[in-house]
């Protein structure tokens, strides 16, 4: 493969010292004399969610703190520090990289890649491993941090597909063949770059293998040796529809039809550039339905507009009359060769009404495909699983100190105080958050693993152990 260089982007990715937010330049002077060893640790202190599907770490490690410090990097952040107008610690990178070989000096340990831990619980610790370099754990939280992002839409996507196995066990006779391929990726154009389409649509594919964003199944092979991650189909748009012109509409659903109906295939065409209830009725269980039967293959057919709670069940009757239904042993009707996907403005709370209406109007969920975009992997910050990464314990002069922040203003934001771990009960499966010593009494583990330590990423996991770990059954 042909390495491409590109100047504005080594440009900003190029220099690791530089991910950090200005002020933090300066924070090194800011802690108590004879400060050896400092801790932090990360959680989410609440949210939309109850739990959190812990994701990401591995990919900010491997791309970006696996990357050693050079002298050209603090030369280049000591010039910006200069004119920016914050002090910068050039004696402490010049150690690290005449010392240290460019590599940082901390220990990461992390909960296992997939777990599903209730929220307000210790996901990770950032502690130095030299006594030098107190100030570098703080340092590089805004890089850490960041694991909010995957983290965050990996939880969303796990909490629809909870939702969406259980209504296709209520509605389905094959409902764990069916929920692998229930929620489909299409954000890719809606996030803010590639990295986040990139990173947002591996994390998706913990939970489910359909996508569009191809980005991510590069990303998630390159960090977690996945083989091949997530599927698609082919599938028409509205721009080659309307090149046919109104009048030649069914013409270009022919055409799709061509060169997509193979036997036994699926293939998905947008139906909705004038009028989906015509397009069906008259199109597809009309014109072109002996066509697409002989086929052999199953039209996923897509409205793109309008209010789900009342084109969806209407669109479902058309598809019915054309093309007949059976009732499975739930009682609910399954179309006889045809689906339909949804993929229009979805977000957590219209995916669930959209099922509660098709559900209503007696149908399977098993007829249904439905599509995300902005809605999961844009819509949601940082403050959707109310993600920290705070001191708890301090070192001085050899003597480890418990702190913690505590406003009056918000008690929401109070932190844990003291060294801190993840336990998990042999038995009960139960988490709790607490000091590393009351590891291994009455039956309690420590689920936390060092996953970094000076520079190197010392424990790995693969996309199929991860999604093995996170595909817990909430019925």
């Amino acid at each position: 493969m042909t390495t491409l260089t590109n100047p504005i982007l080594e440009g900003l990715f190029g220099n690791i010292i530089e991910d950090a937010d200005s002020y933090k330049l300066g924070h090194y002077v800011t802690y108590p004399a004879n400060t050896r060893f400092v801790e932090l640790y990360l959680e989410s202190r609440g949210g939309v969610y109850d739990k959190t599907v812990f994701f990401g770490m591995q990919y900010i490690l491997k791309a970006y703190l696996t990357t050693p410090v050079t002298h050209a990097m603090v030369d280049e952040m000591r010039d910006t520090a200069a004119w920016h107008g914050v002090s910068f610690n050039e004696a402490g990178f010049r150690r690290i990289v005449n010392e240290l070989d460019g590599r940082f000096p901390v220990c990461i340990r992390a909960v296992r890649e997939g777990q599903v831990v209730p929220t307000h619980n210790v996901l990770a610790t950032i502690t130095n491993t030299h006594p030098d370099f107190y100030w570098l754990p703080a340092y590089l939280e805004t890089i850490l941090m960041r694991v909010w992002y995957p983290t965050t839409v990996c939880t969303m996507s796990w909490d629809i597909k909870q939702f969406l196995r259980r209504q296709l066990h209520a509605t389905s006779d094959r409902a764990e063949d069916e929920l692998p391929f229930k929620l489909h990726d299409f954000g890719s154009r809606g996030v803010s770059s590639r990295e986040s389409a990139a990173v947002g649509g591996m994390a998706h594919l913990v939970n489910f293998k359909g996508t569009d964003t191809l980005v991510a199944l590069k990303l998630a092979h390159l960090v977690y040796a996945a083989d091949k991650p997530g599927f698609s189909i082919n599938a028409t748009e509205h721009s080659s529809h309307i090149t046919w012109g109104r009048e030649n509409e069914f013409a270009s659903y022919r055409n799709a039809l061509k060169h997509f109906g193979k036997p036994g295939g699926l293939f998905a065409c947008v139906s909705d550039s004038y009028d989906i209830y015509n397009a069906i009725e008259k199109g597809w269980a009309g014109e072109l339905k002996a066509e697409l039967i002989a086929s052999g293959a199953t039209l996923v057919v897509r409205p793109d507009s309008g209010e789900p709670s009342l084109v969806a069940p209407r669109c479902l009757a058309l598809l019915e009359k054309g093309f007949g239904a059976t009732v499975n042993s739930k009682g609910f009707k399954v179309l006889n060769g045809v689906r339909m996907i949804w993929g229009d403005g979805m977000n957590r709370t219209s995916l669930r009404e959209l099922v509660a209406t098709v559900r209503d109007a007696g149908y399977s969920i098993e007829n249904m495909a439905f599509g995300m975009g902005g809605g999961l992997l844009q819509k949601l910050d940082r403050d959707t699983q109310k993600f920290a990464l705070k001191c708890c314990a301090i070192d001085v002069g050899g003597t480890w100190h418990a702190v913690a922040k505590d406003p009056v203003t918000d008690p929401g934001k109070v932190s844990k105080m003291g060294r801190q771990t993840l336990l998990r009960h042999r038995e009960t499966g139960e988490f709790r958050s607490a000091n590393p010593s009351e590891a291994g009494v009455n039956g309690w583990l420590d689920v936390l693993h060092m996953v970094y330590r000076d520079g190197q990423v010392v424990k790995e996991y693969t996309f199929d152990d991860i999604r093995a770990r996170a595909d817990v059954p909430v019925l």
